[in-house]
């Protein structure tokens, strides 16, 4: 096991430089901050002083503040950099740049690790400027990076092993999560997280929602900012570029495809925060104007016979909640012939008994309601697991839906404590669509080995992403089946490639292996 560098240095005082210098002296190494522009090499220190400051005000320094600042030097010229182990370049993302400081670094310092901090450019190419690229290695921090707890360490293929050893000793020493990546579009993180932001984008393409209501759904499942909120604070140009860059990068892998509202909203020059307006407005102090949703209706019905339908996990926490809240519930076949008050179809057995009686509430998974219900009058309802007080049921109807199917629906989720929203039909409606796409490119990354393990890619988007919950383990929770439910039904009413499967979470499926319902899905349960 490699100890961690004695001397670091990092290349670019910007906020990620800074950040990544800071790490270092806190982490115990005599780091060097070298940035040409003298301005941003001061700015860059006081920002580093700064943050330790702020650490040792709250508490969360070991050390005193003048001993770890007294480890951080501000150098003007690369020729400093000659006794560093580990140098970290954080310039701005040219490849042409990249490869110059490279072969700079090379002659600097010829035995030191050299590792770049891109989140977009490949390390492979990165690496054939040095004199030795098996000295080069990928080493991306998150913003920022003295806070977020995870560092993705990326292999070259010409990458050696020491290498890389000396490079996670180093993140390791500063506190972080280290991942292994792989070297290909966005590494693993960034990869995997590529459906929140694009799979909203199609949804308002195709009219399914608005910007805020699929910002709000998207929260109510836990996530701290909707895609477009994200997309905001992030800047739709950045995203942009990033976008273009992914579809270069894997030869227009349809997953990965631009949008073209995107290159709209970058024509008009509606960015984000940064200019006052994109895909929200903001006032004067940089808030937007965010929407909730709606409350349910405010009654408090009879609690009568409710029929649940279906056996996929979602059917089994309706029938938990329902009856929790005082329903009658039964399951098709145990009426003893009275008329239900509601029907709730999470995928009923054409086989069984046909369900019959009250109004209608169909899971819009495995088609849209006008392809599951043809003339009938059904509401369609969707939800991924797991269910809590206060999330969000997403409803739909048709030409032919009820207005009896319309208020029994939306007054049986209230009396489940459960928000609900109305959208256009579609598979999945909004969250089903993110949600699912999101385990789908998760498959995808572990099956190509981006990842080693299903672990590293759910620590990588909690971490680094923030999400309330890694995508594999979602999968699992949500129940494999019903996954790949909505993606084929998708695929097939849209006849589009980006929602084909991943073959591993087919064969997976085919196994009978659904995650947490079976004790066996990427992860295994024991049951208890």
């Amino acid at each position: 096991m490699s100890a961690a560098p004695k001397v670091l240095g990092v290349v670019g005082a910007g906020t990620m430089g800074s950040g990544i210098a800071q790490l270092g002296a806190q982490a115990g190494m005599r780091t060097l901050l070298c940035d040409p522009d003298a301005e941003a090499r001061d700015r860059g220190l006081e920002a580093a002083h700064a943050g330790i400051a702020k650490l040792a005000a709250k508490g969360r320094l070991d050390e005193d503040p003048a001993t770890v600042c007294a480890r951080l030097e501000a150098v003007a010229g690369l020729e400093a950099l000659a006794p560093c182990e580990l140098i970290i370049e954080a310039a701005p993302e040219r490849l042409e740049l990249k490869l110059g400081l490279m072969a700079q670094l090379s002659a600097v310092a010829p035995s030191a690790v050299l590792a770049s901090n891109t989140s977009s450019i490949p390390i492979t190419a990165i690496a054939r400027g040095a004199a030795d690229p098996s000295r080069v290695v990928g080493l991306h921090f998150f913003n920022p990076a003295p806070l977020m707890r995870l560092v993705e360490l990326v292999a070259a293929v010409q990458s050696a092993p020491d290498a890389l050893a000396t490079a996670r000793a180093a993140g390791e020493a500063m506190g972080k999560r280290v991942i292994d990546a792989g070297d290909g579009p966005g590494f693993l993180v960034n990869r995997c997280g590529r459906p929140f932001g694009l799979e909203a984008l199609r949804l308002l393409q195709e009219r399914v929602s608005d910007v805020p209501t699929i910002d709000a759904i998207v929260r109510g499942a836990g996530f701290r900012m909707g895609p477009f909120e994200l997309q905001d604070l992030v800047g739709i140009d950045v995203g942009f570029e990033v976008s273009k860059r992914f579809a270069e990068l894997s030869f227009g892998e349809p997953r990965w495809r631009p949008s073209p509202l995107s290159a709209r909203m970058v024509d008009a020059g509606r960015l984000g925060r940064k200019t006052g307006r994109g895909w929200y407005l903001y006032d004067d102090d940089g808030r937007p104007v965010r929407e909730t949703l709606p409350a349910g209706p405010e009654v408090d019905p009879a609690r009568g016979l409710v029929i649940i339908a279906g056996d996929l996990v979602i059917s089994h926490e309706l029938r938990a909640l329902a009856d929790e809240a005082g329903w009658d519930v039964a399951e098709p076949g145990e009426t003893d012939g009275e008329v239900p008050w509601l029907v709730v179809d999470c995928g009923h057995d054409p086989g069984d008994e046909p369900l019959q009686g009250g109004p209608q509430a169909l899971l819009v998974a495995d088609g849209s309601l006008h392809e599951l219900d043809q003339g009938g009058g059904s509401v369609g309802f969707h939800a991924l697991p797991p269910l809590a007080a206060g999330g969000t049921v997403e409803l739909t109807r048709g030409a032919y839906t009820t207005t009896a199917a319309v208020q029994r629906t939306t007054t049986f989720f209230a009396s489940l404590r459960l928000q609900t929203a109305w959208v256009a039909d579609t598979p999945g409606l909004v969250l089903g669509r993110i949600g699912c796409q999101l385990v789908n490119e998760a498959a995808f990354a572990l099956q190509e080995g981006v990842a080693a393990t299903a672990q590293d890619i759910d620590d990588g988007m909690t971490l680094g992403l923030n999400h309330p919950r890694g995508p594999l383990a979602w999968g699992d929770e949500i129940g494999l089946d019903h996954v790949l439910m909505v993606l084929d039904a998708l695929r097939a009413e849209l006849g589009e490639e980006r929602y084909r499967a991943a073959p591993l979470l087919r064969q997976m499926v085919s196994e009978g292996r659904l995650g947490v319902a079976t004790g066996d899905g990427f992860y295994r349960y024991d049951g208890d």
